[in-house]
């Protein structure tokens, strides 16, 4: 079908299984319930370091509190995730950011009340630990939540310090708020058109040329007219992280971000290597390639994610999308289907676009005991199909590690991209699989531009941030300064056939990410490249792949990713696995190049 998907049927989800409104007084009992698990939880104060001679003592002790924890953990996650997807779809109602700003404030002094027992953990030696988890046999289970918070340990503060960290939150917080707000507000003028952010992204694979140059430049001046106000709230998040990172005596800006993902800069460093050293055959080539198939020396930077041809874009309705996504994650193992089913049968999809709601993708996992949310803004192009792929992997991912508990479901970024780009993987192999050789090399083309924009692009992105808080060291930057550092780091991986024109020097003022998580983004380069050793993995065995695959997305974040991928035969700390991952890149773009 080449019709307009029609948007306003879309589905939007319902929060009422969560709380009915924001003055429901469920919300009140939950906060109640986080603020006496803390009440309880204090009661255990110097208790842990107390028993530390005694092993069964403190192993029993162990399991208490941190039930304890977990308790009052759910009931602030509850409230949380209600308060963030409220405002998600609502950006421009004063009243819900005021709701999500005093709940941060709220949860602030909660955890407050709770901060001495992590860095009381923190007191033990391993040994002590060791023995208590050995001689209190159910305070075992918590060993991989420990072993989370003791990376911490080297980088904790005095109980006071870090009581005013956390007090200090919600303020930091409010910079990244101003960062959501003023980009939900941008609109761009287009012609005769005004357009949302998402729109005029949209808008830039169009198929038609001019309207992808209006739509670029229409959202250039849109960013410029914003960049003081973005560029202040980078900089303010920057010299805030600053002041953290040296208090806590972090090594480099990602390095915190390092130990949260539980992975060593090392393999980030073999990651960034790898990828860069890829871009001449990789990006370079394959923009040099469509350039040409489009009949120009050089793409201008809107033709980035062009179709190759000016024929409308084949588009897909949500149901088709729907039994696209479901057949895939059949084909793989019926229980995956059938968990995402149930995100299709209840309403806890938001794929409406509409006035007020944030661009992006996501799914919300909101505690063990209650289910995700998945959120987009669906256009029904063939991206918008594998983005519901990509947060229904989450979702399933999220739904599987669930019987963990909350604290032990966590998991760290780097494995919880496997799921989602699994979910890409799956659903693009059936569209290939039905797809005419002219329609197969549009495919191509949209398959590598996906891992260009999954890997390259988000490495790039983390060579920007990297670059950017090592200048912001030595002062506040101009937004003239963040678009130089900006276009120096895209050029090196788009290489020469792309066109940088006048404007998209302001392009990195709509990357939220950069405000929201500092240095999150390498880790969709990590998990893509994960998922191409996986899914070969699967190809030398589909039967004996499943349940192994299931296995580790159960395992949530009680597994380092070294333990996770160890069944599987991938050593992820080796350059050379990286850079076989960009090999099967290359065989694609090799591919690619024989079809044109």
């Amino acid at each position: 079908m080449n019709a307009p998907v029609k948007t306003d049927t879309l589905p939007q989800w319902r929060l009422d299984d969560l709380y009915v409104g924001r003055d429901d007084p469920q919300i009140e009992a939950d906060l109640g319930k986080a603020r006496k698990a803390a009440e309880d939880l204090a009661a255990y104060k110097g208790q842990l370091v107390a028993a530390r001679a005694e092993p069964e003592t403190l192993g029993r002790r162990l399991d208490e509190t941190i039930g304890l924890y977990e308790i009052g953990t759910n009931a602030l996650y509850g409230v949380g995730a209600y308060a963030s997807l409220s405002s998600s779809t609502a950006r421009n109602d004063p009243a819900w950011s005021k709701f999500e700003a005093d709940f941060r404030a709220k949860a602030a002094m909660i955890a407050a009340e709770t901060l001495f027992f992590t860095l009381e953990i923190n007191e033990l030696e391993e040994a002590e630990l060791e023995a208590a988890l050995s001689a209190h046999a159910p305070a075992a289970r918590w060993r991989p939540w420990l072993r989370r918070v003791r990376l911490s340990r080297p980088h904790e503060l005095s109980a006071d310090l870090e009581r005013m960290m956390v007090d200090r939150g919600p303020a930091v917080a409010n910079w990244v708020r101003l960062y959501d707000e003023t980009l939900a507000r941008l609109t761009a003028k287009v012609g005769t058109e005004t357009l949302t952010l998402p729109e005029a992204l949209n808008r830039l694979s169009d198929p038609d040329a001019a309207q992808r140059k209006r739509a670029a430049q229409g959202l250039a001046k849109a960013l410029e007219e914003r960049t003081p106000t973005l560029a202040l709230c980078l900089n303010t998040l920057a010299f805030e992280k600053q002041v953290d990172d040296r208090w806590r005596k972090y090594a480099s800006p990602a390095a915190s971000r390092h130990l949260a993902n539980e992975v060593d800069a090392d393999a980030v460093e073999a990651l960034v290597e790898a990828v860069t050293e890829a871009y001449p055959a990789v990006s370079h080539r394959y923009y040099a390639l469509k350039a040409k198939v489009m009949g120009r020396k050089k793409l201008d930077y809107w033709d980035r994610n062009a179709p190759l041809d000016s024929a409308p874009p084949r588009t897909y309705g949500w149901d088709e999308a729907q039994a696209m996504v479901l057949e895939s994650f059949a084909a793989l193992a019926p229980r995956f289907a059938d968990t995402a089913q149930t995100f299709f049968s209840q309403p806890w999809i938001d794929a409406r676009p509409r006035a007020g709601k944030q661009s992006g993708a996501y799914s919300h996992p909101v505690a063990a005991d209650r289910h995700p949310y998945v959120f987009m803004n669906y256009m029904g192009e063939r991206r918008d199909v594998l983005t519901l792929a990509h947060e229904l992997g989450h979702a399933v991912h999220q739904t599987l590690c669930a019987p963990l508990g909350t604290l032990l479901a966590d998991t760290p970024l780097t494995l919880a991209e496997t799921a989602s780009i699994f979910g890409e993987g799956l659903v693009f192999e059936r569209l290939l699989e039905s797809a005419s050789d002219e329609e197969r090399r549009g495919l191509l083309a949209g398959k590598i531009e996906d891992g260009l924009n999954t890997v390259v692009r988000q490495i790039a992105f983390h060579k920007f941030e990297t670059a950017f808080h090592a200048a912001r060291l030595q002062g506040e930057l101009a937004p003239e300064q963040i678009s130089e550092i900006w276009l120096d780091v895209m050029g090196e991986s788009l290489g020469p056939a792309i066109r940088l024109n006048p404007g998209y020097e302001h392009y990195w003022a709509y990357v939220s990410h950069f405000a929201h998580a500092p240095f999150y983004v390498y880790a969709y380069a990590f998990g893509d490249l994960l998922v191409r050793g996986l899914m070969e993995k699967r190809r030398e065995d589909p039967k004996g792949f499943a349940p192994l695959y299931e296995d580790l997305l159960a395992a949530g974040g009680s597994r380092t990713y070294v333990e996770a991928l160890k069944p599987f035969g991938l050593n992820p700390r080796e350059k050379a696995f990286w850079a076989a991952g960009m090999t099967q890149i290359e065989r694609l773009v090799d591919e690619f190049e024989a079809l044109v």
